[in-house]
C-alpha cells in the first residue's frame, strides 16, 4: 500500500511513491516543458504498469503547478512548497533548523524553530544560481552537469566571478577564460560566487544554525556544498533522495491529512494518463480585481478551477 507524492515545477514534475512506513519505494523525475497536465499523464501512464488503484492509500500535491496536478490527479492534500520540503526534512531529522532549497529556475531558503517554520525567502526574480543557469554553463563549457561540481574540487584557487545577474556571471565566466584561467578555477569561482549571491539576496538577515539541510537538484553540485560550507562555517548535510524532497513532503502531508479526517483517497486512479484534460483561462469580471481564472476541463466537462482571490469559481468547482 502506498503513499503518491507530487511536485509539478517549472522546470520539472517529480513523483514519489512512498510504503506505510514512509520509505521512498520509487521516484520519478520528469521534464514538465511548460506542460504540467501531460508530464503528470506520462508519469502515471508508467506506474500503471506498475501499480494499481487498489493498492493507494493517498495522494498531496505540491509546487507552483499544485492546484492543476490536484484536479487531475483527485488529490487528498494540496501544500505549497515551503510547508512540503519542511515536512519532508523533519521526518528525516528533527532537529534541523535551516533549509537550503535550489530548483531548477528559483531558490528558496527555510527557517524552523522546534520543528515549525518560522521564517522563509524565495527568489524567483533571477536565474542566477539555479539549477537552469548550472546547466547552460555546464553545456556551454561541454561538462557533463554530474561532474560539474567535481571539477570544483579539483581547484587550485577560485577565480572570482560576478554573480549577482545570470548574464554578468557568464560573460565573466568567458571573459576569464580568455585571460587563460583553467576550467577547475572558473567553475570553483562560478560555485562560490553562486553561493555569495544566495547568502547576500536569499539568506539576508536570515539566523542560520544548524543542522542544514541542502535540498533540491542543485544540492547534487558537490561544489555548491563545498561552498556553502566553507562560506557559512557549518557542515551541510545533503538528505537522501534530495531532489524530490518537495513530493516526499506532500505525500507525507496526504498521509496526516487522511489520518485526522478518517477518510479514503480521493485519488482518480491510474487511468488518468488516457484521460483527455485541458486547460483554459478567462478573466473574471464579477468585480475590480479581474482575477484570472483557470478551468480544468476533463473532456468537456469542468473538474476545478482556481486564480480566484474570493473563491467563487474555485468553490463552485470543488470536487
Amino acid at each position: 500500500m502506498y503513499y503518491i507524492g507530487v511536485d509539478v515545477g517549472s522546470v520539472s514534475t517529480d513523483i514519489v511513491m512512498l510504503n506505510e512506513n514512509m520509505e521512498v519505494i520509487d521516484s520519478l523525475y520528469l521534464r514538465t516543458k511548460g506542460r504540467p497536465i501531460s508530464a503528470i499523464k506520462e508519469g502515471f501512464k508508467f506506474l500503471s504498469t506498475k501499480y494499481t488503484d487498489d493498492e493507494i492509500l493517498g495522494v498531496g500535491t505540491t509546487g507552483s503547478g499544485r492546484e492543476i496536478a490536484s484536479y487531475v490527479l483527485g488529490a487528498d492534500a494540496v501544500k505549497n512548497e515551503i510547508t512540503a520540503h519542511a515536512v519532508a526534512a523533519l521526518n528525516i531529522n528533527k532537529n534541523v533548523k535551516t533549509i537550503i532549497e535550489i530548483g531548477g529556475q528559483d531558490s528558496k531558503i527555510i527557517i524552523l524553530k522546534d520543528g515549525i517554520v518560522t521564517d522563509f525567502a524565495m527568489n524567483t526574480v533571477c536565474a542566477a544560481g539555479t539549477g537552469s543557469f548550472l546547466d547552460r554553463q555546464a553545456e556551454r563549457l561541454d561538462i557533463p552537469i554530474e561532474d560539474f561540481g567535481k571539477y570544483a574540487l579539483k581547484a587550485t584557487c577560485s577565480v572570482r566571478i560576478a554573480g549577482r545577474c545570470a548574464v554578468f556571471a557568464e560573460s565573466d565566466m568567458i571573459h576569464k577564460q580568455q585571460l587563460g584561467y583553467r576550467e577547475e578555477d572558473i567553475i570553483k569561482g562560478l560555485c562560490d560566487a553562486l553561493v555569495r549571491n544566495y547568502l547576500s539576496n536569499v539568506g539576508k538577515g536570515k539566523e542560520i544554525l544548524p543542522e542544514i539541510f541542502f535540498q533540491g537538484g542543485v544540492a547534487s553540485n558537490i561544489g555548491m556544498k563545498t561552498s556553502f560550507e566553507h562560506y557559512l562555517g557549518l557542515k551541510i548535510t545533503i538528505p537522501p533522495h534530495h531532489k524530490v524532497m518537495g513530493a516526499i513532503g506532500a505525500a507525507l502531508i496526504a498521509k496526516e491529512t487522511l489520518l485526522k479526517q478518517k477518510k479514503h483517497t480521493n485519488f482518480n486512479g491510474f487511468s488518468l494518463s488516457n484521460t483527455d484534460f485541458n486547460s483554459q483561462s478567462f478573466e473574471c469580471k464579477g468585480c475590480s480585481n479581474r482575477c484570472e481564472i483557470v478551468q480544468i476541463k476533463n473532456n468537456n466537462s469542468i473538474i476545478g478551477a482556481f486564480g480566484d482571490r474570493c473563491g467563487k469559481w474555485s468553490k463552485s468547482n470543488a470536487v
